[in-house]
């Protein structure tokens, strides 16, 4: 991870960050199960994905991530489903972002890489395939946080043809 910066809700100036919607055949969803490096008590679920290296495009971005994070290359990335800026404290610091979520389907199954950074040795316990049933009874905080509802929309209607701007989340 970067530095994150501060900017306005136009998403000048953020951290840019690409991360994958990943389904399997069975559209069960990978999820990353984190926590606070000074608190790990506190956890959540989240897409995999990160900021941009270098030159390297979102497309780019979304696959390095997902390699090194899950293991998984073998991966078909789709459009753009969704877009959003967020806010968020983390291992002492805030992080702003713009993010962008990509579609993507695979057979491969994930494993633990040791590609993580060093952060997020620090902070990451494990993968998991989510059904949306299963997604929705979960206690623990998911992000986005329309996850649920997003997936459910997406998994019904297919996707959409254009990105979904969601709210912007400050947490």
């Amino acid at each position: 991870m970067s530095d994150g910066t501060r900017s306005d809700d136009r998403g000048e100036g953020l951290r840019k960050v690409a991360r994958v919607v990943l389904l399997d055949s069975r559209d069960r969803i990978l999820l990353i199960h984190g926590f606070e490096p000074e608190d790990p008590s506190t956890t959540w679920w989240f897409t995999p994905g990160g900021g941009l290296e270098g030159d390297e495009s979102r497309e780019q971005a979304a696959r390095r991530e997902l390699a090194e994070e899950t293991g998984i290359t073998e991966v078909e990335l789709g459009p753009v489903l969704w877009r959003r800026v967020c806010s968020f404290p983390f291992d002492g610091r805030r992080w702003d972002q713009d993010e962008w979520y990509y579609l993507g389907r695979t057979e491969q199954p994930a494993a633990w890489t040791g590609g993580q950074t060093e952060l997020e040795r620090r902070s990451v316990t494990g993968l998991r395939w989510w059904t949306l049933e299963e997604l929705a009874e979960v206690r623990e905080p998911v992000y986005p946080t329309r996850l649920v509802a997003l997936l459910r929309r997406l998994l019904d209607e297919g996707p959409p043809t254009a990105p979904v701007i969601l709210e912007t989340e400050r947490v």
